[in-house]
């Protein structure tokens, strides 16, 4: 489950420098996805996945109770 979780965080990685609006020339005119300019949508998707990746790697992890004994 190791490699699983470390593959998720890798694409929440990659889907987090997607989301910069790198690939804009500057004083274009943003076209609109979803009611909102090109790079806002394209941020928000990205989060969204970033979101779910992060969901789904949390639920392959094994997070192991402390015993009562211990605390």
């Amino acid at each position: 489950m190791g490699k699983i979780r470390a593959g998720l965080l890798v694409l929440i990685g990659v889907l987090y420098a997607l989301s910069i609006p790198w690939y804009r020339e500057g004083g274009a005119d943003p076209e609109l996805w979803l009611g909102l300019p090109d790079w806002v949508a394209v941020a928000v998707l990205c989060y969204a996945g970033a979101a779910v990746l992060n969901a789904a790697a949390w639920l392959v992890t094994d997070v192991r109770d402390e015993d009562e004994g211990d605390a």
